[in-house]
């Protein structure tokens, strides 16, 4: 499982996404959706439609790394994604895991630092 120490900086694709795509059409949605350099470093975090797929994809200096995860019951608890207006939206390391562990982030309360 992807861990919450990451350095990396998250980008998550507010767009409905064919998560079987290659990493070369990922890609081109990377620059062409989000207006990020896919081989930035930072992970690319895309769902299907229903939201029981994930895919997350990382330049790691001397090729893609991904992700893949499909849920057999369920879906991952994502915020509406409909309500931004940029086509990838950051996210820290500590959000993505709760997503990953099925954890509705309207049902959690974080303290304010």
């Amino acid at each position: 499982m992807i861990g919450t120490t990451l350095q990396a900086r998250i980008f998550v694709c507010t767009q409905d996404t064919n998560v079987r795509k290659s990493f070369n059409a990922l890609s081109s949605i990377i620059k062409s959706a989000i207006h990020l350099d896919p081989l930035a470093g930072y992970l690319f975090v895309f769902k299907n439609k229903r939201a029981y797929r994930i895919k997350v994809v990382c330049w790691e200096g001397d090729g893609f790394a991904m992700w893949y995860k499909v849920l057999q019951k369920g879906t991952f608890p994502f915020p509406d994604l409909a309500n931004f207006s940029s086509a990838g939206i950051e996210m820290d390391p500590s959000t993505l895991s709760l997503i990953l562990q099925g954890i509705d982030l309207a049902s959690i309360r974080r303290r304010e630092t």
